[in-house]
């Protein structure tokens, strides 16, 4: 901000009754500054209209966007950007404005020699002012052009023909007609020009400002002074020069010059809205509905003061209504980075869809109601090209060459959804509700001390960490075993009958490392998860399962199982939960038990486990121990942890 300008704010407070104005510099700007008068037009039909169609789209990135650049783009970049243009799919694009520069002339000159740089249907537009000596200079530059827009600008407004140009409306159509007949002797009716296909544009510069009545009369003068045809159609560009008024009086105004012009079958008009309002994009969409076939704008919007209009949102707005815009933004990311290395200028973080973050979520609902649309999608069985419905998110983002990855990131603001999202797309799991809400305020807890967003990575680490994913710093499964007790299951069945074994009980034994200790524990129960969750009763740990659920990680012959449990100590409302992930489902489930377990003697004082109840082993129990792996010399948890005693546990099993 210029230290010579100074704003003077005032806040509207209402206390008790009192109250304070707010205004900017002026009490009253109606004094300083006069309000748009829009045109009469009662029987309007724009309102009603719908856009069906892309326009002809026109970038004018590399003459209206290069002038506004504080370093203009040197003749390489140029050539670059023109290349992308092309790549693109655009057809007719401003490329200089010959009379200005030399370095303008010469990059037009060597697009059109140079073979295979202009594609044959590519038309080359180039601008002038409407002066018969700068017109000359800009034909030249097309000498040889297979297919040429000659562009000639006159400003029409009463405030920039007294201020400016000094000039009556006589004046002013005078030499508008007298620079049309001149630029037509030197371009189609010059039979040395005759290998070019001519185009002819004017532009009668500022008319949203200009009394309607003389834009189209000096357009029917210009138009009269060219004679198009229907196949060869008059453009006539009525730009926005500065925006000044909202967009629906632009619209009146294009509607009105629509439907006035004659010969309307050999004119196409042509919007050109500048941003100064910030309504350029609503501005030329509803001028298309007001009659507009041609668009003038440039990649994302740069362009004097505010901007031009920007290409890219009017052709993706076309395309999220399911109507082709004729033009390519799959990979908006190469895009968007040959842009900024050449204007340098950054594309806003949130631009539309083209910005970092207009596919992010950083809100707990936003996220929750993202992940449970993918959700939704996958389950219908729904793919790429199928129709698209999904919260807070219009367009695919893999359709601009964009993925999902970064859709949801997480900080302190995030809920539950942001970070099971994460999960899912980091890991395959698909975490239940109670658990999105328990590791959801880990990751808030830890966002909100590093005071920033945390990465993929950190939440993942976070998740491995809390639930033992890696390693599990209090207990280690080494060995187990899982049997039918028939000793507590039904009586045998008569001869000649099979065995329901879905009524036998099921007998864990196993040895298990708690602290660097080994224990062997056997429990009994209707399943493994009951019969371990017995085994650790045995300990004096005891948890009660009150939540289970599983679902498999991956597709193929390396299919995993990922199991989450739930569960609550006894005599205590909280709960812990548990994470497993291993080949076997079984044992992913035991994971998930001794993961909660671990989690429940976390949240204890830090100290050792020692068991709270003896344990009362018999001889078979203890043989079947001592057929596991826990005896040999190195547990997985180190080579110096104490083994289990088998001499004192047949000791005190010969006392029972």
């Amino acid at each position: 901000m210029l230290p010579c300008i100074r704003f003077i704010f005032f806040l509207r407070v209402q206390i008790a009754n009192q109250s304070t104005l707010f205004w900017c510099r002026l009490k009253d700007p109606s004094k300083k500054y006069k309000k748009f008068q829009p045109i009469d037009l009662p029987n309007r039909q724009w309102p009603s209209k719908t856009i069906d169609k892309p326009p002809r789209w026109l970038a004018t990135d590399l003459r209206d966007g290069n002038q506004s650049l504080v370093d203009p783009m040197n003749g390489e970049q140029k050539l670059r950007f023109f290349r992308m243009l092309v790549g693109i799919g655009y057809k007719e694009i401003e490329v200089s404005f010959p009379s200005a520069s030399q370095t303008d002339f010469d990059f037009t000159q060597n697009l059109i020699k140079t073979p295979g740089t202009v594609p044959d249907d590519v038309w080359l537009q180039v601008l002038s002012p409407c002066r018969e000596e700068f017109i000359r200079r800009t034909v030249d530059a097309l000498k040889g052009a297979k297919k040429a827009i000659l562009h000639i600008y006159l400003a029409t407004s009463s405030c920039f023909r007294r201020i400016v140009f000094n000039m009556s409306k006589e004046q002013s159509m005078e030499m508008a007609v007298r620079c049309t007949k001149y630029a037509r002797s030197i371009t189609k009716d010059d039979p040395e020009m005759a290998g070019t296909e001519w185009r002819f544009e004017f532009s009668p510069e500022t008319f949203s400002d200009t009394d309607p009545e003389f834009a189209l009369q000096i357009c029917e003068a210009v138009k009269a002074a060219w004679e198009p045809s229907e196949e060869a159609p008059i453009i006539f560009n009525l730009p926005a020069t500065v925006e000044m008024s909202t967009p629906n009086v632009y619209a009146d105004l294009i509607e009105y010059f629509s439907t006035h012009i004659s010969e309307r079958e050999k004119v196409c008009i042509s919007l050109h809205p500048h941003n100064d309002r910030g309504c350029a994009v609503a501005a030329a969409e509803l001028a298309q509905m007001a009659g507009a076939q041609r668009v003038e704008g440039t990649l994302f919007g740069n362009g004097e003061r505010t901007g031009n209009v920007d290409l890219v949102t009017l052709a993706l707005n076309l395309y999220t209504q399911g109507i082709s815009p004729g033009v390519d933004f799959s990979d908006i990311l190469s895009i968007i980075r040959v842009v900024e290395e050449c204007n340098k200028i950054p594309v806003n973080e949130r631009w539309p869809y083209a910005g970092k973050l207009v596919f992010c979520a950083f809100s707990g609902s936003h996220q929750d109601a993202i992940k449970k649309g993918f959700q939704a999608r996958t389950a219908a069985g729904l793919k790429d090209g199928d129709p698209w419905e999904m919260p807070y998110l219009p367009l695919d983002p893999q359709d601009i060459g964009r993925d999902y990855e970064a859709i949801i990131r997480v900080n302190s603001q995030s809920g539950k959804g942001g970070v099971a999202w994460v999960i899912l797309r980091s890991l395959e799991m698909d975490l239940p509700r109670g658990l999105q809400v328990a590791f959801s305020k880990i990751v808030q807890k830890d966002a909100d001390r590093l005071n920033r967003e945390l990465k993929p990575n950190e939440i993942v680490s976070l998740f491995e960490e809390a639930y033992h994913l890696k390693t599990n710093p209090r207990f280690n499964l080494i060995d187990y075993n899982i049997t039918a007790d028939r000793s507590q299951s039904p009586a045998p069945p008569t001869p000649g009958k099979a065995v329901n074994t879905q009524n036998l009980k099921r007998r864990f034994t196993g040895i298990i490392e708690i602290d660097g200790i080994q224990h062997g524990i056997v429990g009994v129960g209707t399943g493994a998860i009951s019969a371990l969750a017995h085994a650790l009763h045995s300990l004096g740990i005891d948890l009660d399962v009150v939540n289970y659920t599983e679902h498999a990680i991956g597709r193929t012959r390396d299919v995993k199982a990922a199991t989450y449990i739930e569960c609550t100590a006894a005599g205590s409302s909280q709960s812990v939960w548990g994470v497993g992930v291993h080949r076997d489902v079984v044992q992913a489930s035991l994971i998930a038990l001794l993961s909660a377990a671990s989690s429940f003697l976390m949240s204890r004082a830090s100290t050792p486990f020692r068991p709270t109840r003896s344990q009362n082993f018999t001889q078979a129990d203890i043989d079947a121990l001592e057929q596991l792996q826990g005896s040999l010399p190195n547990s997985p948890n180190g080579s110096e942890n104490k083994k289990v005693n088998f001499s004192a546990l047949e000791s005190a099993a010969e006392k029972l």
